[in-house]
């Protein structure tokens, strides 16, 4: 099967999928989205896989969502934003809804939306050196999908989205329940894709009904609910729109990514 932003295969009973955009990052677009959204269906159809790994070529995992695309396509008014941050959230939480097991192999940049990637999987296997954060606030974004409240605590989400942190160490990601098991460079696919392979060898029913059982305790707890409300609230956001985004997509579109960055950066006393 070919995609124009993914690559998909399969290693007996485990599916691998890459994020295929090493020059932008791996920063995911609407094609990306749609396409991890048939991947998902794909191998949900597929009786004999059993656990996917996803990764990203190059050295990122994903910066996030595509800012130089939106940029140059940016929606407008509410309803366009709907349909944009929608297909972002589906795509996102697909992962953590896919009946088989998910992990996640991460190396160098996991932010934003390439971040609420990692805590969708139902693992994260992660690279000495790997960063994780959500910068969204520092350029006048809201967050798509707000599952970080739910892994790691109220306090440490406040202050990563409130700051608009995007220099988690791997190490803090670890302490926070974010990342399951740090593993020195290059290594983070083949430890992924072991824990994948030791998912498929326990009966897929079991781990399918355990799954469900696991994120029911989240439903109950209403985590849905919540995260849907936030999506709302972004929707909102975005709509109503920011002038810091504004400006920061201007200079994006004008000067590019380093004097956007820059700026964003100067008005926190922060080197770009």
């Amino acid at each position: 099967m070919s995609y124009q932003t993914i690559l998909f295969e399969c290693e007996g009973p485990v599916a691998v999928v890459t994020l295929n955009r090493p020059e932008r990052a791996n920063a995911m677009n609407r094609t990306m989205l749609e396409e991890l959204l048939d991947v998902c269906d794909t191998v949900e159809g597929m009786s004999d896989i059993r656990a996917l790994v996803l990764t990203g070529a190059g050295e990122a995992f994903c910066s996030g969502f595509d800012l130089k695309d939106q940029a140059a396509n940016r929606p407008d008014g509410v309803e366009q934003w709907r349909d944009a941050l929608q297909i972002d959230y589906d795509a996102v939480m697909r992962f953590w809804h896919l009946p088989i097991p998910t992990v996640a192999a991460v190396r160098g940049p996991a932010l934003a939306g390439g971040f609420e990637l990692s805590m969708a999987c139902d693992m994260t296997v992660a690279a000495e050196g790997s960063v994780f954060g959500e910068p969204e606030l520092r350029f006048g974004a809201g967050i798509v999908v707000m599952l970080l409240p739910w892994l790691a605590g109220p306090k440490a989400a406040k202050e990563i989205i409130l700051l608009g942190r995007d220099d988690i160490s791997v190490e803090s990601a670890f302490d926070l329940g974010l990342v399951n098991r740090i593993v020195p460079p290059g290594e983070d696919l083949s430890e992924a894709m072991d824990i994948a392979k030791r998912l498929a060898v326990i009966d897929p029913m079991l781990v399918k009904q355990t799954k469900r059982a696991i994120n029911a305790s989240f439903t109950i707890m209403g985590m849905d609910q919540a995260l849907q409300n936030a999506l709302d609230i972004d929707v909102q956001i975005e709509g109503q729109g920011s002038p810091d985004k504004t400006e920061f997509l201007r200079l994006l579109r004008e000067e590019g990514m380093k004097a956007a960055l820059s700026w964003r950066d100067a008005r926190f006393g922060d080197d770009a």
